[in-house]
């Protein structure tokens, strides 16, 4: 059981709510991240037992391509800073100039300084969702975007 203040700092998991969003270098508030996945499709393979009565094949399962990151992310619509932010970056997909650019998504301890990031690499817009419009409702207006990149990396502070 940890006892000091250095003990609960390398013994504990860090929260969730503590992290920093940057996309092409400029920081960005979201609510809400998500897709953070590495995965790889598996290949089988059957060949011929070569050992001498072995019965049937031999199935060997392995890695094959890596699968392509799906991010989503969630923010609040804010005057102004909304239309230019991310319907800006998906607009350029409707022209066929599609900006790809680099995002990092970094945990961050208690004094906000980041302990693990998440580079998604080339990723570029392909769905924005508006909010739920109800009128029986005050929450806040929260738009979606989702994200196809190449891949996700892992880098460690």
């Amino acid at each position: 059981m940890p006892l000091t203040k250095d003990d609960i700092r390398t013994d504990y998991p860090l929260p969730v709510y503590n992290y920093r969003v940057e996309i092409g270098g400029d920081a960005v508030a979201f609510s809400e991240v998500s897709g953070l996945s590495i995965s790889y499709e598996i290949s089988t393979y059957k060949e011929s037992p070569t050992e001498a009565g072995a019965p049937g094949p031999r199935m060997m399962i392995v890695p094959g391509q890596r699968n392509p990151a799906k991010i989503t992310l969630k923010k609040g619509i804010v005057r102004g800073a909304s239309m230019q932010q991310l319907y800006g970056w998906i607009k350029t997909t409707t022209i066929n100039q599609v900006e790809k650019k680099d995002i990092f998504i970094r945990l961050c301890d208690e004094k906000g300084d980041a302990v693990i990031s998440w580079k998604v690499v080339n990723a570029f817009p392909t769905k924005l969702d508006a909010p739920t419009f109800d009128a029986k409702s005050n929450d806040a207006a929260i738009e979606t975007m989702e994200l196809s990149a190449d891949f996700i990396a892992l880098e460690e502070a």
